[in-house]
């Protein structure tokens, strides 16, 4: 396994947290003692934490991807990237490590 990929799976717990706190319509959420935002982006409003180098995002349902249908139908999806790179997801609640 690679550091990248054990990084991913040592996050989970993270994300959970972070895909709770954004479904549940919360503002914050504590994470390992701290208070995180969570903040809406500008242009699409889509719910987001950053964290350490990660973005914690919801899927945005405006989009034309079937990632946006599946939102747009009801599904909580969020995804957890570094830069531009997909790392992760939480569909429904089940993890994925892309990576893997």
């Amino acid at each position: 396994m690679s550091s990248l990929e054990e990084e991913i799976d040592s996050i989970e717990e993270v994300a959970r947290k972070i895909y709770d706190a954004i479904f549940d319509g919360l503002d914050v959420v504590e994470l390992e003692g701290e208070v995180y935002s969570i903040r809406k982006t500008s242009k699409s409003k889509v719910k987001l934490v950053e964290k350490d180098g990660f973005t914690y995002i919801e899927q945005n349902p405006h989009k034309s991807s079937r990632w946006a249908k599946l939102a747009q139908d009801g599904h909580q999806i969020m995804w957890v990237m570094q830069g531009r790179k997909y790392l992760a997801q939480i569909k429904d609640g089940k993890f994925l490590n892309l990576k893997k």
